[in-house]
């Protein structure tokens, strides 16, 4: 019996050391974007030192330890990255002393993966939401009736004017992967948010939340609510 609480005691101190968010449209692009395992988890690595430690520059050395591998190694596979321009390096201002310094970015990675998905969705026929064509609102520049919609980063950019950025496109993997929006809701909320003429991630993202909270699940319940909130203006 004490060994048993030995071990969940040390199971539950590991846990409480934290985890990184990792969106799954990175790692179900990976084999697409021809990333080798081993960059793969490097690329992981780099995010754990910033959001569990705040090492935005790790060095080969510090990378290699936890990998395995030489720094030399580290640093071919830094350079690969780097080529291929899943990773980049920026300049930021440290915010202690207000000194310049270097930072790795991955938005090349979330860019890379976001256009492979929207490739891959875009080519594959979607059904359409047998209400989209009767709503009253439209999103400028839809598919004509009967036709596939198109997909979400797609439709988003479409919208928006303006390709979107790292931080949006993750955003949008998050509603669908973490949240579990369903893509019509996702299509509605920007609908309703055009409507509206709040045309912005975070209106989106709270119109997602309140149909959440209120345990709405498709567009006929999301339409109602609607309805029934403008009736109350």
């Amino acid at each position: 019996m004490q060994r048993q609480d030995d071990y969940a005691g040390g199971m539950a101190a590991a846990l409480q050391q934290g985890g990184i968010h990792v969106p799954a449209m990175l790692l179900r692009t990976v084999g697409e974007l021809g990333i080798a395992p081993e960059d793969a988890m490097l690329l992981l690595q780099l995010m754990a030192y910033r959001e569990l430690e705040g090492i935005e520059f790790p060095t080969p050395d510090q990378l290699g330890r936890r990998m395995g591998r030489t720094p030399e190694q580290i640093g071919g596979q830094l350079q690969r990255l780097l080529r291929s321009g899943l990773l980049e390096i920026e300049d930021m201002i440290e915010p202690a002393d207000g000194l310049q310094a270097e930072r790795y970015s991955w938005s090349g990675w979330l860019l890379q993966a976001a256009s492979c998905t929207a490739t891959r969705e875009g080519a594959r026929p979607v059904r359409r939401a047998p209400d989209a064509a009767q709503s009253n609102v439209q999103v400028r520049g839809e598919a004509a009736a009967g036709a596939a919609p198109p997909n979400l980063f797609v439709l988003f950019e479409r919208e928006f004017g303006r390709p979107l950025s790292p931080m949006e496109l993750e955003t949008i993997s998050a509603w669908i992967d973490q949240d579990g929006y369903a893509d019509e809701l996702i299509r509605f909320a920007l609908k309703e948010a055009v409507f509206a003429g709040k045309l912005h991630f975070r209106y989106i993202d709270r119109i997602l939340l309140e149909w959440s909270r209120n345990r709405i699940t498709n567009v006929d319940e999301a339409r109602a609510q609607a309805q029934k909130f403008r009736g109350r203006a």
